[in-house]
């Protein structure tokens, strides 16, 4: 399972690092109006942006329901010395509880989809709120689907780091509009010295139209919805939020 190799994983997305982490940054100035101090990540797998955040200097929670996740990124908090800023738990995404109150909480690359139903995605939703301090935010990257979409896909990209060469092909297997469900299969193709691995693991994730997650959000009324963009993360050009839009990240404001 190729979460159970977290920083491989965290090797495979790190060209996303540092633009989402600019993006947390500039939404907080752009949508509080009070300074970022403390950042959660609910399934935040390695921590690749629990690290990112705590260098910049902010306190982090971060937490995941892979235990071998945790135990990585926990440990390279500790190495790189930021273990007094910066802590990652073992928490389940629908039942996690944290005392004192956040200024802002993100799940970006499609995390939240792996809820898979109704319920249990309003329930995460209604625990970051409760999380978060009164006018903070959540963060939330996801695909939504079009409904002229190619419903079976596949995409691919390589990642070199210091004579590690990573290929990482993420593939739709099954599809079916009528649950809501999609299976999808991530395999990682890793050269590392003598290393020649290929990892595989696939997973079940819930499919949402423009309309399905708006619906979602309204069953959650401690959330307003504030602004809608793309992976680009370009503040300057926020979005509709219509049946055009496949790559979101929403600004959702937790309301006092």
């Amino acid at each position: 399972m190729s979460y159970d190799f977290p920083r491989y994983w965290n090797l495979a997305f790190q060209d996303e690092t540092q633009p989402e982490a600019d993006f947390i940054e500039e939404a907080c100035r752009k949508y509080c109006d009070f300074p970022l101090k403390r950042i959660l990540e609910p399934a935040c797998g390695g921590g690749r942006q629990v690290i990112e955040m705590a260098q910049r200097g902010y306190d982090v929670t971060g937490f995941d329901l892979n235990a071998k996740s945790v135990q990585f990124a926990s440990a390279q908090l500790q190495k790189r010395k930021l273990s007094s800023r910066a802590q990652v738990l073992e928490a389940d995404m629908t039942l996690f509880s944290l005392p004192d109150p956040f200024d802002v909480a993100h799940c970006f690359m499609n995390s939240f989809r792996h809820l898979l139903t109704e319920a249990d995605a309003a329930s995460h939703l209604r625990h970051v709120a409760t999380c978060l301090r009164p006018g903070g935010l959540y963060l939330l990257g996801m695909h939504l689907l079009p409904p002229d979409a190619e419903e079976l896909d596949c995409e691919r990209w390589t990642t070199n780091f210091r004579g590690i060469r990573i290929t990482t092909t993420v593939r739709v297997l099954t599809f079916d509009r009528r649950t809501r469900e999609e299976t999808v299969r991530f395999s990682l193709r890793v050269r590392d010295g003598n290393k020649d691995l290929r990892l595989r693991s696939d997973h079940r994730l819930r499919i949402y139209r423009a309309d399905q997650i708006r619906q979602l959000f309204r069953r959650v009324p401690e959330f307003e919805l504030v602004d809608v963009y793309d992976f680009w993360y370009d503040l300057t050009q926020p979005l509709k939020l219509n049946d055009e839009l496949g790559d979101t990240v929403f600004v959702l404001r937790r309301i006092s």
